[in-house]
C-alpha cells in the first residue's frame, strides 16, 4: 500500500481549495500474528492485517480529520473533501487557531532493529517452541493451568505534508508471555513472567525471546507460583517497599506518565479517563520526587517498546529529561499542545510524543519511551540497608482516582526483608500511596544492573477509545515507610 499512496494521495489533494494552507497524510499498515500453548493444547493461530489511511486539513483556523481504508485516488479524494468540510465547521469555533499551529519541516526513516525476523521462522517451529515452555511450567500435579504465548506486529507508517516533510517508519514489535496458574489446599494462586499487561515486550524478533529468556521462564513462573499458594498472607503496616522493574513499569505508567500528559493538563480527558494533580505552573519548580528520581522521555532507546523517530505530528523525537533531582521540568506534550499551553500563558516545553494508536483515530498527546534512570545502588546494598520491608514483584491490579494521584496496586509476588536479608515468600502484597508525595520516598535507586527494559501493549487514552504501545525501563527502587498490606480477612 504505503508504495504507491504518496503519489496517488498528492494527487487526490489537488481537489482541495486554495483557502487550504496546510494538509497530511499518515497512512498505516499493520499485520499480526498470535500464537498460545493452553495445558500442552495449541490454540487456533490469529492473523491480521489493518490498512488505512487519515488525513488532515487545516482552513482558517479551523482542523479536520478524515480516515479512510479506501487508499484509490477517488477514495482520497473524498476523505481529503470530508477532511475540509470539517476544517470549515470548525474555524472560528476551537480554544486555539489551527492556521498558527507548528509545521512539520524535517523528513527521516526510522526501523527497528531486528537480528531474526519472526516471520521467517515456521508456524509449526514457533508452535513447538511454546509447547517446550508450556510443558516446562506442567511439571506439578498443583498447576492446574498454564498458558504460553507469542505475539507478533510489523507496522509500517508513512507520513506526508503538503509542505513536503516525509517520515517513513518501519516496526517489528515481540511479546512473549507465561502465566501458570496453582491451587493447594483450597488457595489458588496466578503468576506470570511478566503481570497481566504483558510487561515484557520489545521491538525485534525471535532474539526479543532471549532478552526475555523466555525458554528458562515456564520452570520460574510455576515454582513461584507453587511457593505462593503454600506462602502466608502479606504483612501490614508502615514499612520499607523495594519494587522490581516489572512493578515500577506500572508504578512509572500511572503516577508519572498520566499526570504529566499534557493535554490532560489542559482539561481533553476530564469527562473521561480523569485529570490531573499537575497544573501548569508547577513545570520548573514542584518537587515531585526526592533528588534520586531522575526520568526520561527516551524515543531513541534501542528495543524499547515504543521507540521512533518522528510522532504522528511528523515532530522529529528526540531524548528529554523530564524530571531531574526530583524537579518537575518538562510534560509529555506534542507541538500543538505545547501551542494551546502557550496560548494560555504558559511556556512548557514538551516531547514529540503525539500518537495515534491506527490511521482510523487522531493523534493525542501519549507517554511513549518513559524511563527511570538508574542510580548507583546494588540489589545487595538495597536489601541490606532495609530492616523490615517487603520485596514486591509484577503487578496484577491498580486503582487510581481520577486526577492521578492517590493510587493502590497489588502484585503476584513478595517477599519480606528482615534485618538486611531476604526472608519468607508471601502473596497478596499490595501497597498505596499519593503520587503528590510518594516519589519524594524514594530511598535508594539501582545500578544498570537491577535495570530492565519493558512495557505494555495496553496503554487505553482518549475519546473514541485508543490502546497504544508503551515502553517503561527502569531499576529496582527502595522507597522509605509506605504503607504496605496484605489479602489477609
Amino acid at each position: 500500500m504505503l508504495d504507491t499512496l504518496e503519489s496517488t494521495a498528492r494527487r487526490a489533494s489537488a481537489g482541495l481549495p486554495s483557502s487550504v494552507s496546510h494538509w497530511a497524510v499518515r497512512a498505516v499498515s499493520e499485520v499480526s500474528e498470535q500464537l498460545a500453548v493452553r495445558q500442552g493444547v495449541a490454540e487456533a493461530p490469529r492473523r491480521s492485517r489493518d490498512e488505512g489511511v487519515m488525513l488532515t486539513v487545516v482552513d482558517g483556523s479551523g482542523m479536520g480529520y478524515a480516515a479512510t481504508s479506501d487508499t484509490s485516488q477517488t477514495g482520497l479524494r473524498d476523505a481529503f473533501a470530508k477532511a475540509h468540510v470539517l476544517a470549515r465547521a470548525s474555524a472560528g469555533k476551537t480554544v486555539f487557531d489551527y492556521a498558527q499551529a507548528p509545521r512539520p519541516v524535517a523528513s527521516g526513516a526510522y526501523a527497528s532493529r531486528v537480528e531474526r525476523p519472526v516471520a521467517s521462522a515456521a508456524l509449526a517451529d514457533k508452535l513447538a517452541l511454546l509447547a517446550r515452555v508450556n510443558q516446562a511450567s506442567r511439571f506439578d500435579a498443583r498447576v492446574v493451568d498454564a498458558l504460553t504465548a507469542l505475539w507478533s506486529v510489523d507496522a509500517e507508517q508513512l507520513f506526508f505534508t503538503s509542505e513536503g516533510m516525509r517520515a517513513e517508519q518501519r516496526w517489528a514489535f515481540l511479546t512473549p508471555s507465561i502465566q501458570v496458574t496453582a491451587r493447594d489446599n483450597g488457595v489458588t494462586q496466578v503468576r506470570s513472567s511478566a503481570g497481566q499487561y504483558n510487561g515484557f515486550c520489545q521491538q525485534g524478533g525471535l532474539e526479543v525471546l532471549e532478552r526475555a529468556r523466555f525458554e528458562a521462564d515456564g520452570e520460574r513462573v510455576a515454582r513461584e507460583a507453587l511457593e505462593l499458594v503454600v506462602a502466608g498472607h502479606c504483612p501490614s503496616g508502615r514499612m520499607d517497599l523495594v519494587l522490581m522493574p516489572d512493578q515500577m513499569m506500572l508504578q512509572i505508567h500511572e503516577s508519572i506518565g498520566h499526570p504529566l500528559e499534557l493535554d490532560r493538563i489542559l482539561g481533553d480527558e476530564r469527562n473521561f479517563a480523569g485529570t490531573s494533580f499537575v497544573t501548569l505552573d508547577m513545570f520548573g519548580s514542584y518537587q515531585y520526587g526526592s533528588e534520586l528520581l531522575n526520568v526520561s522521555f527516551d524515543p531513541t532507546r534501542e528495543h524499547e517498546f515504543a521507540g521512533f523517530a518522528f510522532d504522528d505530528e511528523g515532530t522529529p523525537a528526540e531524548r528529554r529529561m523530564l524530571i531531574e533531582r526530583g524537579r518537575l521540568m518538562h510534560p509529555l506534550g506534542g507541538s500543538l499542545s505545547q501551542a494551546r499551553a502557550r496560548a494560555a500563558g504558559h511556556d512548557v516545553g514538551g516531547v514529540a510524543t503525539t500518537r495515534a494508536a491506527s490511521w482510523n483515530r487522531a493523534p493525542i498527546d501519549r507517554m511513549s519511551n518513559l524511563n527511570v534512570e538508574p542510580g548507583d545502588t546494588s540489589m545487595a546494598d538495597i536489601i541490606a540497608s532495609i530492616e523490615l520491608g517487603v520485596v514486591m514483584h509484577t503487578n496484577c491490579s491498580w486503582s487510581i482516582d481520577d486526577s492521578r494521584n492517590k493510587f493502590q496496586f497489588g502484585c503476584e509476588y513478595g517477599r519480606v526483608v528482615r534485618d538486611g536479608r531476604l526472608a519468607e515468600v508471601v502473596r497478596n502484597p499490595n501497597y498505596r500511596g499519593i503520587s503528590a508525595t510518594f516519589w519524594r520516598s524514594l530511598a535508594m535507586v539501582g545500578d544498570a544492573s537491577t535495570a530492565e527494559v519493558m512495557g505494555t501493549p495496553f496503554c487505553g487514552k482518549g475519546e473514541p477509545s485508543q490502546v497504544i504501545r508503551v515502553g517503561h525501563a527502569a531499576p529496582v527502587c527502595k522507597f522509605s515507610s509506605v504503607d504496605v498490606f496484605g489479602g489477609a480477612a
